[in-house]
């Protein structure tokens, strides 16, 4: 029996194949963004005047459904980095998340912050791909990437000149952690079942090396939860679903930040 993230990864394999037939690596290498420096999510965690929070957008997922149809990337990203916000993490995902690479392009186009490409990698395509659309960070899932996986493309990535954040779920999934991993990610949800569990983030903490900047992601929905992540260490804040559910994500953005503010 398949979990959710055997099917996104199994459907992954396909896709990806069938954009290579349409668009070779030369092709990418070839378009306007991909001689573009990259901005360091590394740097503007930490950034004077930023937050920390890398705010998301996200139409749907595979747990939830439809999350927010009506919002335009525009709008919600030029609001988060309007607000504050230290990155962008923008789904590429069609088939599960809703999301495009049009839409991460757009994002680019509107905003001078760093942005994630938040996607199931699973080939140097994706990264080469990534580059040439204009985002500054990949992320590697050490869930679904054997060790030499990372290690070979989290090396590839930088090599191009992106930063990498390795996500991890589980203390075994450490060991995969490579030099070129430029940040860590401890995500809440079991990407097996979605179920989210925000303590699980403290659990790993300890054992990342300092070196390594952290990122909290999933299940933040409460400014007082940052402030209780940052003091334990994490320097970033990956949160979309709590800001995408709202009518306004714009607004809720504001609103939230805000509140932290005041903390």
């Amino acid at each position: 029996m398949k979990n959710i993230l055997d099917k996104i990864v199994a459907h992954k394999h396909g896709e990806v194949a069938e954009r290579e037939k349409g668009r070779s690596v030369q092709e990418l290498e070839r378009l306007p963004m991909f001689g573009r420096e990259a901005l360091s999510l590394k740097s503007f965690l930490t950034q004077p005047g930023r937050n920390g929070i890398i705010a998301e957008f996200k139409r749907k997922s595979p747990s939830k459904g439809v999350i927010n149809a009506d919002a335009t990337v525009v709008e919600v990203t030029t609001a988060y980095a309007r607000n504050g916000a230290s990155g962008l993490s923008v789904l590429t995902d069609t088939e599960f998340f809703g999301g495009s690479m049009d839409d991460l392009q757009q994002a680019r186009a509107a905003n001078n912050i760093p942005i994630l490409r938040k996607d199931f990698v699973i080939g140097e395509y994706q990264i080469v791909e990534a580059k040439a659309i204009g985002a500054d960070v990949v992320l590697l899932i050490a869930e679904c990437l054997t060790k030499a996986e990372v290690k070979h493309l989290a090396e590839f990535a930088h090599n191009l000149g992106l930063e990498v954040l390795l996500e991890v779920h589980t203390a075994d999934q450490l060991e995969k952690i490579t030099p070129h991993t430029h940040l860590v990610g401890i995500n809440n949800r079991d990407l097996k079942t979605f179920q989210v569990d925000i303590y699980r983030s403290m659990e790993l903490l300890k054992q990342i090396p300092d070196s390594y900047p952290k990122v909290a992601e999933s299940g933040m929905d409460d400014p007082k939860t940052i402030v209780e992540l940052r003091n334990a260490g994490f320097s970033g804040f990956l949160i979309g679903e709590h800001f995408m559910k709202a009518e306004h994500p714009a607004q809720a953005f504001e609103n939230f930040t805000r509140q932290l503010a005041a903390l």
